[in-house]
């Protein structure tokens, strides 16, 4: 099932994305939640939704172009992040392959919608690009075994981990947080994916292009820590909670590493485009006057 949340002639409406059209699920049921991850996690509603089929043409729809796309996870509680997880970007950052996993986060107030503009902030001059996996929790727990930690999925989510390397690598330490966490620097979406579309989760490709060029390619087959290594990981430390989000690390190629350097401008557009998850864009603004 791959679920969106869509604002609609001043109506919040989640919908179904059916292929050749987006169903308008507040019109087809009275009553359902407005949220993707509450109709996923109640087994009646996901029942009713899976039952649709292929009856779009019978069904209420909306027009793909004339939605303004929102998170598909409107209010996640974190945003966990886990950098260094491909052995290539770490070489390309000039860090060693990681033993354990290195963990980050965001704030929520950084969450960004497909499609939404993403202001370039006037203290931040050297923004970079990061295609990621996004994985969405679901039942959640805490101290959750490898071998249970699929359960706990609910979905997957294309995600970009916009950040400001000026700021990420401020002397004496690094600074991960106050150069990942910039408002909107956590665009995710279109659609949120549920478990069951993904049989191959660790063989999915994914890419990055900026302005039309492919500048990230590479398979999450390629995560030195793979998704039940890091719930467990995770939940170890925190309880994971539903509607929690995890990014799960980028592929080589992000701008900092490349020679010449790549950097955001005003006007760039990003899409991250994962198999089978789909493709997230966003445009890039620096407000009038910024240089």
């Amino acid at each position: 099932m791959k679920l969106g949340l869509c604002a609609v002639e001043n109506r919040v409406v989640p919908v179904l994305d059916a292929g050749r059209a987006l169903i308008d699920l507040d019109r087809a049921f009275d009553g359902i939640p407005l949220s993707p991850i509450e109709i996923l996690l109640s087994e009646d509603w996901r029942q009713r939704v899976e039952a649709l089929g292929n009856e779009a043409g019978e069904l209420p729809c909306v027009p793909r172009e004339s939605v303004r796309w929102m998170s598909p996870v409107p209010e996640p509680q974190k945003i966990i992040c886990v950098g260094l997880n491909y052995a290539d970007h770490a070489k390309e950052t000039g860090d060693e392959t990681p033993k354990i996993p290195m963990i980050f986060n965001k704030f929520p107030t950084a969450l960004a919608a497909h499609e939404e503009e993403i202001e370039l902030p006037a203290a931040a001059a050297q923004v970079d690009y990061e295609a990621e996996l996004v994985v969405v929790i679901g039942r959640g727990g805490r101290e959750i075994k490898r071998e249970d930690a699929m359960d706990a999925v609910l979905g997957y989510c294309c995600g970009n981990d916009v950040s400001a390397r000026d700021w990420q690598f401020l002397p004496p330490a690094k600074q991960w947080l106050v150069g990942k966490t910039f408002d909107k620097f956590a665009p995710v979406g279109p659609l949120l994916v549920s478990r069951d579309e993904i049989p191959n989760l660790h063989d999915l490709r994914i890419a990055m292009r900026l302005n039309g060029e492919t500048l990230q390619e590479a398979s999450t087959r390629d995560l030195i820590f793979d998704i039940p290594f890091l719930i467990e990981w995770i939940s170890r430390v925190c309880t994971l909670l539903p509607g929690d989000l995890i990014f799960t690390g980028t592929p080589p190629g992000v701008g900092m590493g490349r020679s010449p350097q790549i950097f955001l401008k005003d006007g760039d557009v990003c899409e991250v485009e994962i198999e089978g998850v789909g493709l997230l864009k966003n445009r890039f603004r620096r407000r009038f006057g910024e240089k």
